[in-house]
């Protein structure tokens, strides 16, 4: 060589340090190193630097040690090689996997996204073919029946034949349909001529119902009273009865939820103070139910401002519209078999029709008082009664109208209970005695001497629109027959929680409208012992509602836990996934009228439980214990006595039975069309026959 090599037999360092093995360079050479670095010049002599003795001639072990040596280095080399080669496939399919899972998630997203979109339109333009030329039979028979509302009204026909036409259009619905679905838009006179034409002899099946309320949901809600007027409204129409509704004609109606809105062209006249006032009558309908707005015009402001209730003339607002009630169907030639009522607000009918009404041609109808409760009973002077005709000497007696405890006043709901055939209580766990001895307010004696036509009944939900089998904002639905897309739909509100995604983890949902009936402390410990055991929670709250806003954002603070989280805003497809999502939903109450929740948990196969320690509701002495509802019977045999952390060992150690049990409750029928409405047509029945 004609300089001097330089030779080191350092390997390189590896790439990575997950390999323990060192890698070499592919190009590199493996050459022994002498014992001392020398410079050798081209005629093979040593420089001057330093002097080495001739190497001792060991014959052939230098050359097979040598041979061994690199027969060793080239297999190091050859394995190295290797790794390094399955080391890149590996990161390779790391990579290529990654890119299909993000590609497959992006998809997901699409493909949801898409559905939604697609529903939504779906479902505009189901909308807008009902509204334009696809009426269903129930408008369009409803849409005849205010039509004749008009022609009585404007003295078109008597009230005689009025009454044989509404049998006709009940009887005939859905061959009507056919007939007159494109003559809705001539004129009273034209469509009057082809309904006598078509009039024919039948006999009506199912009562004929009239409910005179204050609130109707979609349109006016406050409280339970609107989910209730219209969940048994429809549920009553689907087993053939006629159900109709007269509300105020509040400003802050939704209208847009009214179908066909018309105002009828007849002077419309009510008593009121000593003389007649005239009204504005508007008819539609809604979710297939017909409904009659009442607008008062010389007491415009009656219904003309913020919020419906807490007014301090509320009695005279509704005594107005409870008297203009009574006089718009009898004038309308209309003949109920029940005048259904509700709450102190239209209890006054009871009375009114008995001393006036019944005497007008509508001595074969009834009367029905439901209460929501026994909270609110409106005390007034005894000389307003006169507002609307009656008589206060005659009423302002202990057995009528006179409060029991404040004795100047007249008790305008215990007057209600007095002057009605049947009472219905809505209530789905207190049973008949302890609602008479714990819960009525001061009434215990009106509703002790009235018990017979005391009747309780629970509270339902809409399964049409809550059924997992169904449900539109579901990613998968299920039902008892194939529960798979119960677990997809607990993953996907694990997903959209931020919360891990272990099927094995028992998940939690919890929905709070309000705040006050939550012992907040109590409940930050219930979840902090059940996250310790594994559990996760979803809370979902109503951000429009400033102290639940609040109150949800201090717990969050106080829990700080990666398996809790809180949505604060109601969000109506996320309250569905909610329910589909969780094994266990925590209630404050299994009495819950507004939301629903205990009956919707049991419908989606999530086991409805106490936020406290069993619910007190079913702890009383069995001298309360006659008349209960079916739901609360079953409620007392399964999750109603159990607290979470009991729910949560059963889940645990018995899945077997815990899985019976939620099949057992998804297949139970608590919805409006079961006991809420067979107690009804049983109050009927009993009334009619009186």
């Amino acid at each position: 060589m004609s300089m001097a090599t330089l030779i080191n037999p350092a390997i390189p360092s590896s790439p990575s340090r997950r390999f323990s093995i060192p890698l070499t360079n592919p190009n590199s050479h493996f050459v022994k190193a002498p014992s001392l670095l020398r410079c050798v010049r081209k005629n093979g002599e040593i420089n001057g630097l330093s002097r080495t003795p001739p190497p001792m001639d060991n014959g052939g072990e230098d050359d097979a040690e040598t041979s061994l040596e690199e027969s060793s280095n080239v297999e190091l080399e050859s394995k190295n090689n290797e790794i390094w080669r399955l080391f890149k496939e590996a990161q390779q399919n790391i990579l290529y996997l990654n890119k299909q899972r993000v590609k497959a998630v992006d998809e997901l997203n699409k493909a949801k996204r898409e559905k939604q979109l697609l529903l939504n339109k779906i479902e505009q333009l189901e909308k807008e073919n009902k509204r334009v030329s696809g009426k269903d039979n129930l408008v369009v028979c409803w849409e005849l029946l205010l039509r004749i509302d008009s022609m009585v009204l404007g003295g078109m026909v008597s009230t005689e034949e009025a009454s044989k036409l509404r049998r006709m259009v009940i009887d005939s619905k859905v061959s009507l349909v056919d007939v007159f679905s494109g003559l809705l838009q001539q004129r009273d006179a034209e469509l009057l001529t082809e309904l006598r034409h078509f009039s024919e002899g039948s006999k009506r099946k199912g009562y004929h119902v009239i409910h005179i309320c204050t609130e109707m949901e979609p349109l006016i809600s406050v409280g339970p009273l609107a989910p209730y007027i219209t969940g048994l409204s429809r549920a009553l129409q689907r087993k053939g009865h006629l159900v109709e509704v007269i509300l105020p004609k509040y400003a802050s109606l939704d209208l847009d939820e009214v179908q066909g809105l018309r105002e009828i062209e007849a002077d419309s006249y009510s008593f009121f103070n000593g003389q007649l006032h005239g009204n504005r009558i508007w008819t539609g309908v809604v979710r297939g139910i017909g409904v009659t707005f009442i607008q008062p015009l010389y007491f415009s402001s009656f219904f003309n401002r913020d919020g419906i209730y807490e007014h301090p003339d509320d009695f005279e607002r509704f005594t107005y519209f409870s008297r203009a009630s009574l006089d718009y169907i009898a004038k309308s030639g209309k003949q109920p078999d029940v005048l259904h009522l509700h709450n102190w607000e239209t209890a006054i009918v009871g009375p009114l029709f008995w001393d006036i009404f019944a005497k007008q041609g509508l001595g074969n109808t009834r009367i029905l008082l439901t209460c929501q409760g026994f909270d609110s009973q409106c005390l007034d002077e005894p000389d307003k009664l006169a507002l609307c005709g009656l008589d206060p000497g005659r009423l302002h007696r202990p057995d009528r109208f006179q409060d029991t405890t404040k004795t100047h006043l007249v008790n305008i709901l215990k007057g209600g209970v007095v002057y009605s055939n049947k009472v219905i209580v809505m209530s789905s766990m207190h049973s008949k005695g302890r609602i008479i001895h714990s819960m009525s307010h001061g009434l215990e004696p009106t509703l002790t001497m009235h018990k017979e036509k005391l009747l309780v009944a629970p509270y339902g939900f809409d399964n049409s629109t809550w059924d997992p089998s169904t449900d539109k904002f579901l990613p998968v639905n299920y039902s008892t027959e194939n529960m798979r897309g119960k677990y997809a739909c607990k993953v996907a509100l694990q997903q959209q929680a931020g919360i891990a995604t272990h099927a094995s983890s028992i998940l939690v949902g919890c929905i709070i409208s309000e705040v006050s009936g939550f012992d907040l402390e109590k409940l930050k410990a219930v979840v902090r012992n059940a996250t310790r055991e594994g559990a996760q929670f979803v809370f979902l709250g109503n951000g429009s509602v400033s102290t639940t806003y609040r109150a949800l954002r201090s717990f969050q603070e106080a829990v700080e836990d990666s398996n809790v989280k809180f949505f604060y805003n109601y969000d109506e497809a996320l309250s569905h996934l909610v329910f589909a999502g969780s094994d266990i939903i925590l209630c404050h109450s299994f009495h819950d009228p507004l939301l629903q929740v205990p009956l919707k948990a049991l419908r989606y196969g999530a086991a409805p439980v106490s936020e406290a320690s069993g619910d007190n509701h079913l702890r009383y002495s069995s001298d309360h214990d006659h008349e209960i509802t079916r739901f609360s019977q079953f409620m007392r045999s399964t999750f109603g006595v159990m607290s979470l952390s009991q729910a949560l060992d059963e889940m645990k150690n018995n899945p077997s039975t815990w899985k019976t049990k939620i099949l057992n409750a998804m297949k139970k029928d608590f919805s409006w069309d079961s006991e809420c409405y067979e107690t009804h047509v049983s109050a009927y029945t009993a009334v009619r026959s009186l």
